[in-house]
């Protein structure tokens, strides 16, 4: 089963440089004929990083590794999935806020916690009908992370939502302190009306 795992996890590897090698050549073209295909490339690109995130999460959890957690700066941290996304969800008529409320350093794996929100809010915006909202506080000893949006909400929550789910909520776990670990939420108490993403860390 390992052996076939690694066979699987190869292969991903391979379609994420196929995909990076297709970007390359819709950028010549845009030069070569000054076209703008923005949107192509924005997609590829996220198919490439969501694979890179599958990668990430299968060596994680085939090795039973720790997450790399070291002090980041929260805002930072939100200001960069702002810049990420906020372009892209404006091509699509959708506004990206953001309400963090958190200036301080947290420790945590800055790389893992950044894809799981970028995902996070692209997934979102595909549901939402004018806004999405990232907000990060805290509260206890806990820092919460927090994606929501004005779509219609979930149809299906856990424990029903899939693989994607069980692999995110295996990664937040992967966040302990003091005996505590970090957990991932996904309910339909948005206070935009919509779905609402909370990642919890300790």
């Amino acid at each position: 089963m390992q052996r076939l795992l690694d066979i699987l996890a190869s292969g991903v590897h391979d379609a994420k440089n196929q995909l990076f090698i297709a970007e390359s050549m819709i950028a010549a073209s845009e030069a070569a004929h000054g076209i703008s295909m923005g949107e192509a490339r924005y997609a590829i690109e996220a198919a490439a990083n969501r694979l890179s995130r599958t990668l990430t999460a299968y060596h994680l959890l085939r090795d039973d590794a720790t997450a790399a957690i070291t002090p980041s700066i929260v805002s930072d941290l939100c200001d960069e999935v702002m810049l990420a996304q906020k372009k892209h969800l404006a091509a699509r008529n959708i506004t990206l806020s953001a309400e963090c409320s958190v200036f301080d350093e947290w420790p945590l794996d800055r790389d893992l916690i950044t894809d799981m929100l970028n995902n996070a809010v692209q997934n979102a915006g595909r549901y939402a009908r004018q806004s999405v909202r990232l907000s990060a506080t805290t509260d206890d000893g806990w820092l919460s992370l927090i994606v929501e949006d004005d779509g219609p909400g979930f149809a299906t929550l856990p424990p029903d939502c899939g693989t994607g789910l069980m692999v995110a909520e295996r990664l937040a776990r992967l966040h302990t302190r003091r005996e505590r670990h970090g957990s991932l939420t996904l309910t339909n108490d948005s206070a935009l009306g919509g779905a609402r993403f909370e990642l919890r860390l300790p």
